[in-house]
């Protein structure tokens, strides 16, 4: 695996959430009014409009001015550092929750935990719209807290990530039916999460605690175990390990948020998927990181654990594995493919250590 990579890089720090927020978006000055604006595109194209956009930043904004003030401050930070507005920035921080307005189907990320030679380790997919390719990055953040470092989107404080206390991060959206933009947006819960916590059962504790009006699932690894934690309108359901593995796409697990879910968004794509996982797995746990990687390999006849961007379709429905991860909690580090699981052994990978 080619460690080399022309993908963007960032590395900030600061003493104060402030200051962190300055550096990203001083480091993000030429691209993030542009993924800006390509979001706002999304929000229209899913047919969110332009006012429910805007109630629904100003309800998070009140959400964490009384939950998480310092994340405001870094929010502020990142709308003065990159020269556009507050409303933009946490626009981008609330995308999973501005998007759940609207119906579209959608297709999304799988994810599988294992454990291999007694340590445990994680790989996701990550798809999302291949118009967005361009506009996510790598980091490295230093500040208040733990150090942590992983994949994100411009603008974006955290997503999928490792911290220097031997976290690790998955993150796949679900869908509910009562999901709101009111609460903490996922993305920024993953951000204090790899801050706050060293240990699963913190992050366990602090989810728990935080209001959230909107569903996903974060994955997680230690040194000691793995957990896919399900959120939602309906409560937070941890979905433990079984048999040294945990998997996750993109549909409820846990019978009481199935109960509500927007079925019509990632079905049956997601239970298609979870099951070719699964099936692989009867054989045993894989006893390598590129046998993990191979789990979630697709051909073009079976579900897409792995996907292709279709260009005839129309913007909003282009959806391409954008990025492939690997999380080594024993050695607090985070590998990142800019690419697909079939260009695993070719392709070019980045290794960040928290």
């Amino acid at each position: 695996m080619t460690e080399k990579t022309n993908r963007l890089h960032i590395e900030i720090a600061g003493d104060t959430a402030r200051e962190l927020g300055l550096a990203r978006g001083e480091a993000l000055r030429e691209t993030l009014p542009d993924a800006a604006a390509n979001y706002e595109g999304l929000f229209r194209a899913l047919e969110v409009s332009a006012e429910r956009q805007q109630a629904g930043v100003e309800a998070v904004l009140a959400t964490l001015a009384s939950w998480r003030p310092a994340v405001v401050e870094e929010l502020a930070g990142i709308a003065e550092g990159a020269g556009i507005s507050i409303a933009q920035v946490v626009a981008l921080n609330a995308r999973t929750e501005i998007i759940a307005l609207g119906n579209k189907a959608s297709h999304e990320c799988s994810t599988v935990t294992a454990v291999i030679d007694g340590a445990r380790f994680g790989v996701q997919t990550w798809d999302w719209h291949i118009e967005f390719d361009s506009f996510w990055h790598t980091h490295e953040v230093t500040g208040p807290g733990y150090r942590f470092v992983g994949l994100t989107e411009q603008g974006i404080v955290s997503k999928i990530g490792m911290n220097e206390a031997g976290l690790g991060l998955h993150f796949n959206i679900l869908g509910h039916a009562h999901d709101r933009p009111e609460g903490v947006p996922m993305h920024v819960l993953s951000r204090v999460v790899l801050a706050e916590c060293a240990t699963i059962a913190e992050a366990l504790e602090l989810i728990r605690s935080a209001p959230i009006t909107s569903s996903s699932a974060f994955t997680m690894v230690d040194a000691t175990g793995a957990v896919s934690v399900e959120m939602s309108p309906d409560g937070i359901f941890p979905i433990p390990e079984v048999d040294g593995s945990v998997q996750r796409t993109n549909h409820f697990q846990h019978a009481t948020p199935l109960a509500s879910q927007k079925t019509e968004i990632y079905e049956p794509d997601s239970s298609a998927r979870l099951a070719l996982v699964r099936e692989r797995l009867a054989a045993g746990l894989p006893s390598a990181t590129d046998e993990l990687v191979k789990l979630l390999l697709s051909t073009p006849e079976q579900p897409p654990l792995t996907c292709v961007a279709d260009m005839s379709k129309e913007f909003g429905e282009r959806w391409a594995t954008l990025a492939t991860i690997i999380t080594d909690p024993a050695a607090h580090t985070i590998r990142i493919l800019d690419g697909m699981p079939p260009e695993a052994e070719t392709g070019t990978w980045r290794t960040l250590t928290a």
